[in-house]
């Protein structure tokens, strides 16, 4: 209920299957969910209740790499060179050294974390097990895969078959990767439908957080620096630039995630800039994401301190903020140019950007402030809006018009407007 008050109509969830990490990127057991989450029967309940109120459902598939309780690697460990489960993983040699910490792995394993022992994929009984995970739990009725590290799976053909059998039992299942840096060679078809965009998250904190900006964390290990309006406007087309357009839709859009310090926190605390940002996300095209208790205040460090339990106090919410990313969500609910409109760059100068969203007859333009004083800003608009024809401003219901092919308008500091055209 609270999700839906929101307006959310999907759901990401990090790993929930059996593991005895806190996290549960080292899955134990891919076919039950983990028993301290409330188990199979917990998660069947949620997927109902989510989907009776058309709330879609997105799991995280960690299939690079397991742990050291999965049973195969387990029989492994206990069996040696016997196992007929030896060609799961890659051991280089005997005993394998599991957990003496004072060796390294002897065995694959991820980042050469030995809690981690990456799969062969190279294995075709692995390729197997692994979709068969995939389409065991779509034909639970998930909506989607977010998975894990996917670039780390170098077998050749792998995720090119992982998509057709996905696709062949639900083709309007969302398949999300997660991969940091540009990567249309990987959305062409063949293989996933979107990334995790953190190209434009980087791009966001840059000119939204401005000089707050703490430019000594590298989330993903990728610098962050301040921007103007100008460099916004030219990584923005960059970016839609490099992939098609129905792709640049779904993109996953996000301003915070598990693997990187909240926003809030990388701007200093100042809630003037995430309410701008947000703004600008439900604004742009692609699949919003809000990372849970960002739209309560919700502040975090690098990982672990990133993932704290949601507060379900409400004394210690800011529920004006929570009020803004929920009107900024029904906005681009109520809007459908918001959500398919084409999008059109409009004008962009230190501290000010701002675009076109049109779709049919709907006209939006959104005008972003991220400077400290007030701007007065002449819009050009001449081949959109006819001359004289009225626009109202959906977050101040205030009215303005276009003279001369401009509509000149005041910014407030750290705020922007969106103006609906009325015809």
């Amino acid at each position: 209920d609270y999700l839906q008050d929101l307006g959310i109509t999907a759901i990401y969830f990090n790993p929930i299957f059996q593991s005895t990490a806190n996290h549960r990127y080292h899955t134990y057991d891919y076919y039950q969910v983990d028993p301290i989450l409330g188990g199979n029967e917990a998660f069947r309940a949620l997927l109902e209740a989510a989907h009776a109120r058309s709330i879609h459902i997105v799991l995280d598939g960690v299939f690079n790499h397991a742990s050291r309780g999965f049973f195969q690697f387990n029989h492994i460990l206990e069996n040696g060179p016997q196992s007929p489960y030896l060609d799961w993983f890659i051991v280089k040699r005997f005993p394998l050294n599991a957990y003496e910490t004072k060796r390294k792995p002897n065995y694959q394993a991820w980042w050469g974390l030995r809690a981690l022992p990456e799969f062969n994929t190279n294995n075709p009984q692995i390729r197997e097990f692994l979709i068969g995970v995939a389409e065991h739990w779509l034909r639970a009725g998930i909506d989607g895969w977010r998975l894990d590290v996917p670039l780390e799976i170098r077998t050749p053909g792998f995720w090119e078959q992982f998509r057709r059998r996905v696709k062949a039992i639900n083709p309007e299942a969302y398949i999300l990767a997660e991969i940091w840096e540009e990567a249309a060679q990987w959305l062409q078809g063949e293989h996933f439908d979107a990334v995790m965009n953190y190209v434009l998250n980087r791009a966001c904190l840059g000119f939204f957080g401005g000089e707050a900006l703490d430019i000594s964390e590298r989330p993903g290990g990728y610098p962050l620096w301040p921007l103007t309006g100008l460099e916004f406007a030219e990584e923005i087309d960059r970016l839609l630039a490099i992939n098609r357009w129905e792709v640049t839709l779904v993109q996953l859009n996000l301003l915070s995630s598990h693997d990187m310090p909240r926003f809030l926190t990388l701007v200093g605390g100042d809630k003037r800039r995430l309410r701008l940002a947000v703004l600008f996300q439900m604004t742009f095209p692609g699949a919003p994401c809000i990372y849970y208790g960002d739209e309560i205040g919700l502040e975090g460090g690098p990982d672990p301190d990133c993932r704290w339990a949601f507060p379900w106090d409400e004394h210690r919410w800011d529920h004006d903020l929570r009020a803004w990313f929920r009107r900024c969500v029904r906005l681009r609910h109520a809007h459908p140019a918001l959500r398919r409109g084409s999008f059109r760059p409009l004008y962009a100068d230190a501290t000010v950007y701002a675009f076109a969203r049109c779709l049919e007859e709907e006209i939006l333009l959104i005008v972003l402030n991220v400077g400290k004083g007030e701007r007065e800003v002449a819009l050009p608009v001449q081949d959109l809006v006819a001359e004289r024809d009225p626009l109202h401003d959906l977050l101040s219901d205030r009215a303005w018009s276009v003279v001369g092919g401009k509509v000149r308008l005041p910014i407030a500091p750290l705020s922007g407007v969106v103006l609906q055209v009325v015809r």
